[in-house]
């Protein structure tokens, strides 16, 4: 006999809310953050190795996918500062209010994407 009810019902009328998003992400980007300084070690050791691994790394990093894995961390990286000072507000107990959290959720999911764009702009030095 085939059971047709759903397992966990709780997950079809829940509602998403920023907080939630912004929590889950952070913990993904922490994740990805820890992976992506793995990465930088190795880069910054190959310096060591010598000429030809350090510009074997630079020609990947300069190729389209090496660009948008740049960017991509650099978003990590800013996700996840904006994140952590809105959690050194919530340690000094502001914040909590249902709207405050809502403003400030958004303002870290916003504010993500704007540090990273302008730090994409000051890299190409284009401000």
């Amino acid at each position: 006999m085939e059971n047709n009810n759903p397992l966990s019902p709780h997950i079809q009328i829940y509602n998403w809310h920023i907080s939630s998003l912004v929590s889950i992400v952070h913990r993904i980007t922490g994740v990805i953050n820890i992976i992506s300084l793995i990465f930088v070690f190795f880069w910054i050791a190959s310096m060591l190795l010598g000429s030809v691994s350090y510009e074997m790394i630079q020609g990947i990093l300069s190729s389209f996918l090496g660009k948008f894995i740049v960017i991509g961390i650099t978003w990590c990286f800013s996700f996840q500062i904006l994140s952590e000072i809105r959690h050194l507000f919530w340690d000094m107990g502001y914040g909590f209010e249902l709207k405050t959290s809502n403003i400030t959720g958004l303002i870290v999911i916003i504010g993500s994407f704007v540090l990273t764009i302008s730090i994409y702009l000051i890299g190409r030095q284009l401000i």
